[in-house]
C-alpha cells in the first residue's frame, strides 16, 4: 500500500514522503492515527508540487548567498579601535564589530554568526576572515584595524 506521510514516522519516513508500507500497517496504524493518507493521484501531485517548491526556494537562497559572497569577497572593512602601548587593543575586535561595519559599508544584512575568526583580533593591522554565507559558499573579507 502506498501512503503519503503527514508526520515523521520513525522507521518509515519523513513528512510529505511517499512510501510503500504493508497493508496492515497502513490500515491499522498509520491511517487511524492520522499519520498518513492514502496515495491518491491528487496526494501524489501535492507531494511533487511541495518538492518542486522546496527546490525552487533552495535555489533562490543559493543565488542570494552567492550574490552576497560576490559583494563581500576581496573587500576591506576598516574598524577604529583604541590601544595602549605597542599597538595592543584594550579589548578585542569581535565578529559583531565586523558584521556591523560590513553592514554599514556595504548595505548588507550580514549575521555575526557567519563570520569565522581564527583567533581574537587584539592588535592593529590587517586580517583575513572567512564569511560562511551559505553551506559551500564562503567569501574572504579583509579587516583593517586602525587607530
Amino acid at each position: 500500500m502506498k501512503v503519503v506521510l503527514l508526520q515523521d514516522v520513525k522507521g518509515t519516513g519523513k513528512k510529505d514522503q511517499l512510501v510503500e508500507v504493508s497493508d496492515g500497517y497502513g490500515r491499522n496504524f498509520l491511517l487511524p492515527r492520522k499519520l498518513a493518507k492514502e496515495a491518491s493521484s491528487s496526494a501524489i501531485n501535492e507531494v511533487k508540487t511541495k518538492e518542486s517548491a522546496k527546490a525552487h526556494h533552495a535555489a533562490e537562497e543559493l543565488a542570494t548567498a552567492q550574490a552576497l559572497a560576490a559583494k563581500l569577497d576581496g573587500k576591506t572593512v576598516t574598524i577604529k579601535a583604541k590601544a595602549g602601548t605597542g599597538g595592543r587593543l584594550f579589548g578585542a575586535v569581535t565578529s559583531k564589530d565586523i558584521a556591523e561595519a560590513a553592514n554599514k559599508l556595504f548595505g548588507t544584512d550580514l549575521d555575526k554568526r557567519k563570520i569565522v575568526l581564527d583567533s581574537d583580533i587584539k592588535n592593529y593591522g590587517r586580517y583575513e576572515v572567512a564569511v560562511k554565507v551559505y553551506p559551500n559558499v564562503t567569501a574572504k573579507l579583509a579587516v583593517s584595524v586602525e587607530e
